[in-house]
């Protein structure tokens, strides 16, 4: 397909929309290494090494990649989300929490070594498992590759004897660049001593599995590389030609695999293309020794959680994919990442913050419901709720404010059955959003901010009510309705609430208020407040009247 043709179909977007951008640019990349047009696969590729838990910074690799794919296939173009699971890669320390007996496996691949619940059949695997299954409520479909498999199968042969026949020129690239080594990245460029020193290739010990060697001799006839392990302290020859024990390091590794895969698009960290980076490296490497070329590159940058130091994985205890889902809808986790451009950082917050994020987004989906109002901000939210292969993401039939919801499940101790009562709707209506403010609420929501409702009556305090505070319970009792099922009770007890002060100084329920009558509510609610929940404050009232029902409300209100 033409460049003019693809514009056609949807490459003139608004300037603001990163994903029609980098879907041009990648689709030109595409079109330039395969000689002026179109290939018939376009392939976007993204990789992970499952080393600990792939948290909402991980994230941000899969759904670029995924933002990016869904705009192509859009414009009717084949393409396919690649990615390469990096469980070849050594194993480099033990987390916190895990059982210290695991420094045992240091230097194994994370393929082999085992999972310490031994629910999973490798480490790899039990940090594959929780992001495969979020990315599948989030809509995420790609090809996975194991680097194992690969390397282990002889897949990548060829590739290896290349690298190693054409070390000199690896090299020199690498001299050129070792004084910039980025921030942040180790050096994998070999470890043994003399002329094997920056061998490209590095293998596994065959006798304890670590990487843990030194090379110590390797013949370009016979392709017989020769080590001695470090730890196990045996030697080995492995043949390179036949026997698959090993793999490269990753600064040739990376460009082996754009080449191999035919990869036209793959982001990483801005840290990648850093000066002596691995992207930049690999662009110097990929074509003199490989014959590739490397592809459309975009990198973002750190996301992170407030209140919370930079994620690690390899550290543990870091909030993953399956975490956030646990609190927001999939549509609205993906909003957070397709909203911003790929180098601005942001914080995912778990606190306060989701009621507003809640609101922006309700807002957002009325603005989406209509057609004149169409902009680059609906566009990143037709981007966020549905994909080509799911379809349109969960949401709620019926959408109830999240923070009415959580305000309610906070009374109710979380009970989804009370909270749907209360808003006048059908659980089954209000998920998956009900059970995420159920969840919100008792289980990322400070116990001192939680909401308590007294078990009895306040008759201290109740027996020492003012003149003014006692005729303004009795009003409010004498207006409560009986019921609290109907769909109007909402405002049935806004209006009542709110006009309870305006009675008292002789005026009508929907009298404007006047400055006696503000202070007098500010006043009622305080009091309100503080017989109900023990609190100055606490949920809207007439939220929390609802949740609580008629009897108990007056259980607690009458002297």
């Amino acid at each position: 397909m033409a460049r003019g043709q693809r514009n056609q179909q949807g490459g003139q977007q608004d300037p603001g929309d990163w994903v029609t951008r980098t879907a041009d640019l990648a689709l030109r990349h595409a079109e330039t290494v395969n000689g002026g047009t179109l290939p018939a696969l376009v392939t976007c590729a993204s990789g992970i090494s499952p080393s600990g838990p792939i948290h909402l910074g991980n994230l941000r690799e899969f759904l670029t990649v995924h933002f990016v794919a869904e705009e192509i296939r859009r414009r009717g173009i084949e393409v396919r989300h690649l990615h390469s699971w990096d469980d070849y890669d050594r194993f480099r320390k033990v987390p916190a929490g895990v059982d210290p007996a695991w420094n045992e496996h240091i230097g194994r691949p994370l393929s082999a070594v085992p999972d310490p619940t031994a629910e999973f059949p490798s480490w790899a695997e039990r940090y594959k498992a929780p992001l495969r299954a979020a990315l599948a409520e989030m809509g995420c479909d790609m090809v996975e590759v194991s680097q194992t498999e690969m390397y282990r199968s002889g897949a990548y042969r060829e590739q290896v004897l290349t690298a190693i026949r054409k070390r000199g020129e690896i090299e020199t690239v690498m001299a050129r660049f070792r004084t910039k080594k980025a921030e942040g990245e180790e050096d994998d460029e070999g470890s043994a001593s003399g002329d094997l020193s920056r061998f490209p290739y590095k293998p596994y010990c065959r006798g304890c599995g670590r990487d843990t060697v030194t090379l110590t001799s390797y013949d370009d006839a016979t392709t017989d590389l020769a080590y001695t392990c470090d730890v196990c302290g045996d030697s080995y020859v492995t043949n390179v030609a036949t026997q698959d024990e090993g793999k490269l390091v990753w600064k040739v590794d990376w460009p082996m695999r754009w080449t191999f895969e035919g990869v036209h698009f793959e982001p990483g960290g801005v840290d990648h293309a850093s000066p002596g980076s691995s992207y930049t490296v690999g662009k110097e490497i990929v074509g003199p020794v490989f014959g590739g070329t490397a592809p459309s590159f975009v990198g973002y940058s750190f996301v992170g959680v407030a209140g919370m130091p930079k994620m690690s994985s390899s550290k543990g205890g870091v909030p993953t994919a399956a975490e956030a889902l646990r609190i927001l809808e999939a549509p609205i986790l993906r909003w957070l990442y397709v909203r911003r451009q790929p180098k601005q950082a942001f914080n995912v917050d778990f606190g306060q913050e989701v009621l507003r994020l809640y609101d922006e987004w309700d807002a957002l989906t009325r603005k989406a419901a209509i057609p004149e109002k169409r902009d680059a901000a609906v566009l990143a939210w037709e981007r966020a709720s549905a994909t080509s292969t799911a379809g349109t993401l969960p949401t709620p039939a019926v959408v109830v404010p999240f923070r009415m919801l959580s305000s309610v499940a906070d009374v109710t101790a979380g009970s989804r059955e009370i909270t749907a009562r209360t808003v006048g709707a059908p659980e089954a209506d209000l998920e998956p959003r009900l059970t995420k403010a159920a969840t919100w609420i008792t289980s990322y929501v400070d116990p001192e901010d939680r909401t308590t409702v007294r078990a009895a009556a306040d008759a201290e305090r109740l027996a020492g009510l003012t003149e003014d505070e006692s005729r303004w319970l009795g009003l409010l009792l004498d207006g409560l309705p009986a019921s609290f099922d109907a769909p109007t009770t909402g405002d049935e007890l806004t209006t009542l609430i709110y006009g309870v002060p305006k009675l008292a100084r002789g005026l009508a329920v929907d009298d404007a208020p006047t400055d006696e009558v503000k202070a007098d509510q500010k006043a009622f609610f305080r009091l309100l407040y503080n017989l109900l929940v023990g609190a100055e404050r606490g949920p809207r009232l007439p939220t929390l009247f609802a949740a609580l029902g008629p009897e108990k409300v007056r259980s607690l209100l009458a002297p």
